[in-house]
């Protein structure tokens, strides 16, 4: 008598797993909305902060799979979006593999279980992405390694990855949460809504010249960075923009496009940090003072290039924006070695990247050989 229910329960039992099973990808993928949408605003919230302008990365980002419809010289809201909307999809699809593909291993684990096992697989994910996914199979869009330092990635990605412990909660029906899940996660909620809710305080007053003040050992040496790299920029430019206007190859009118878009907002960068750190107008740099910045070009120097004939035009401008850079990419190593304030610091090293990945991609780097150059640069000063 008393075997006979023992069939029944088995087979509830089957099938009360079964449910949870398939259960796992609808949590996955309410877990991959909600923490690609925190990566999104941290981001977002946070860029300036380190020196990054936050509509160029979007812009650099949307440039994957739009390749250089994205790219202008001021980003575009459609560029910034479909850099947003790419993003997210990239998060999202991360998340759903974790725990729907991975889900056999992961989709039981206690929080803090899937908390030290994402932010490994924040690592992974990120490296994929920089050093194959993008400039390799299937993108083959060698801009976004050589431009974008890899610990850029990792940090969106790490940002999105705090987020997988809400999956504790996700992966149950309503009311059937056990009460130590929903503790934890209510306690997650809180303090992700708390990050934001600062980082957004931040921002606010950041964006209106108030950014948390200088914190460097040599006040000296920083301001006279900020001041030459500013210079520096504003020729680089000018520069830029008249291969904007005048390069023959359509690639290289929109690589230039994306050195002003993206010295421009490091310059808005620069000038909000003197603002805010030193409360007062940042002065212009002598005529001394330029003739002593490496790669700092001559008037002769430029204007060769403005009245180049326009079958020499591009060879000539690469040749000039690569010596520029080059000079760039000395003075940001410097101060990357220095003992400045550690956001100028970061920004320098964001610099040297870019500024080295430039060059690259101006003479044409792509597939491997691109991947080799990215990982050096973010290694040292590899053009001087």
């Amino acid at each position: 008598m008393n075997a006979e229910p023992r069939p029944a329960l088995a087979s509830g039992a089957r099938r009360t797993t079964g449910e949870r099973r398939r259960s796992r990808w609808v949590a996955a993928a309410e877990l991959g909305l909600i923490s690609s949408t925190f990566s999104t605003i941290v981001s977002q919230l946070f860029a300036a902060r380190i020196g990054r302008d936050a509509a160029v990365d979007w812009m650099t980002v949307a440039a994957i799979p739009a390749r250089d419809w994205a790219i202008s010289s001021e980003p575009s809201w459609s560029a910034i979006l479909t850099g947003i909307a790419f993003h997210q999809w990239a998060d999202f699809s991360w998340a759903l593999f974790f725990f729907g593909v991975l889900g056999r291993w992961t989709a039981d684990l206690r929080p803090v279980t899937i908390l030290l096992l994402a932010l490994p697989w924040a690592v992974f994910s990120s490296s994929m992405e920089w050093f194959v996914l993008v400039p390799l199979f299937p993108f083959w869009q060698p801009l976004f390694t050589l431009q974008q330092p890899y610990w850029i990635g990792l940090l969106v990605h790490g940002s999105s990855a705090v987020m997988y412990p809400l999956f504790a909660r996700l992966r149950w029906r309503a009311g059937t949460t056990p009460e130590r899940d929903v503790r934890f996660t209510n306690m997650w909620i809180t303090g992700a809504l708390a990050v934001i809710a600062v980082l957004g305080t931040i921002a606010f007053f950041g964006s209106h010249g108030s950014e948390p003040p200088w914190m460097g050992r040599d006040r000296d040496q920083d301001q006279a960075y900020i001041r030459h790299m500013t210079t520096h920029h504003a020729q680089g430019i000018e520069l830029a923009r008249t291969a904007a206007a005048r390069a023959q190859d359509p690639h290289l009118r929109k690589l230039a496009m994306l050195m002003v878009a993206s010295q421009t907002g490091e310059n808005r960068i620069f000038e909000n940090w003197w603002l805010s750190w030193f409360d007062t107008e940042m002065p212009d740099c002598s005529t001394e003072e330029r003739a002593a910045m490496p790669g700092f070009l001559t008037a002769a120097e430029m204007r060769q290039v403005k009245t180049a004939p326009p079958d020499q035009f591009d060879t000539l401008f690469v040749e000039t924006m690569s010596k520029h850079h080059r000079g760039a990419v000395r003075m940001a190593d410097q101060m990357w070695h220095s003992r400045g304030d550690l956001r100028l610091r970061i920004m320098a090293y964001a610099i040297r990247h870019e500024q080295q990945g430039e060059i690259a991609l101006m003479r044409g780097a792509s597939g491997v050989a691109a991947v080799v150059t990215a990982f050096r640069n973010m290694l040292g000063d590899n053009v001087n």
